[in-house]
């Protein structure tokens, strides 16, 4: 059941008993097993970034952001200054635990306390973080921050409608497609439909189950393997969650 009637016999949303607006997301390092997130310091992380970004034989992981590339450190280190340092989008460097050094960013933005949503966004993976357990669990963290240690009620992903990539990491990653919205801005010149994903506080705790399966070390072969994929463990939480919503 999704409404109630009011007074008037109109069905309106179910009821939020006790609802209290979360706190801004302010935490500092979020720590995993395979890496950690810090906030970002562009003096201590930009070098290590450019490096990592450089590695890409070609410019195709900046074709959807709305910045990029740079073509030198200094050029980066500037936009990171200008654009990363604020509350919103709070922005964070991925630390490989083995290397020590900074090989992605992830942010949140869009945060709204007062209805109990936020984004996640502006993410760019450089290739050391390709198809990495990392790259994973650094998106598992952000999500058991927002809902475990602060209650939001929804997280949100968005991106460019020609974007297969981040289209498919979304519902890895067990988010729920929600429609597209055309036209809804301009990107590099270029017009830009937004495909809007979600995944709700109700829909967490199965979805947290599905990653503690996948994240598990015993999940993976001598070779690095994984024996059962993200993709098939979230769309299981999802639909067990949404059937008993």
């Amino acid at each position: 059941m999704s409404s109630v009637l009011n007074e008037l016999g109109q069905p309106i949303g179910l009821p939020v008993p006790n609802f209290t607006p979360p706190p801004v997301p302010v935490i500092a390092v979020m720590t995993g097993r395979t890496g950690r997130l810090e906030r970002v310091d562009p003096d201590r992380h930009a070098a290590d970034l450019f490096a990592a970004n450089y590695t890409a034989k070609d410019a195709r992981y900046w074709t959807y952001l709305p910045y990029g590339p740079f073509e030198t450190e200094a050029d980066y280190h500037a936009w990171m200054v200008k654009t990363c340092l604020g509350q919103d989008p709070l922005f964070y460097a991925v630390i490989d635990g083995k290397t020590d050094k900074a090989v992605g960013v992830a942010s949140y933005l869009r945060v709204d306390p007062k209805v109990a949503s936020i984004e996640v966004g502006h993410i760019h993976f450089s290739p050391l973080m390709q198809q990495t357990v990392l790259s994973t669990e650094a998106m598992y963290l952000m999500m058991a921050h927002i809902f475990d240690d602060l209650g939001y009620r929804r997280y949100e992903w968005k991106c460019n409608s020609l974007n297969e990539a981040s289209k498919a990491a979304a519902l890895r990653l067990g988010f729920s497609y929600e429609g597209t919205f055309r036209q809804m801005s301009v990107v590099k010149g270029h017009n830009r439909d937004t495909t809007w994903f979600s995944l709700l506080d109700r829909e967490w705790p199965a979805v947290k189950a599905a990653y503690q399966v996948w994240l598990d070390p015993k999940n993976f072969d001598d070779k690095g393997h994984q024996k059962q994929s993200l993709s098939t463990l979230t769309a299981d939480a999802i639909t067990k969650a949404q059937a008993s919503a």
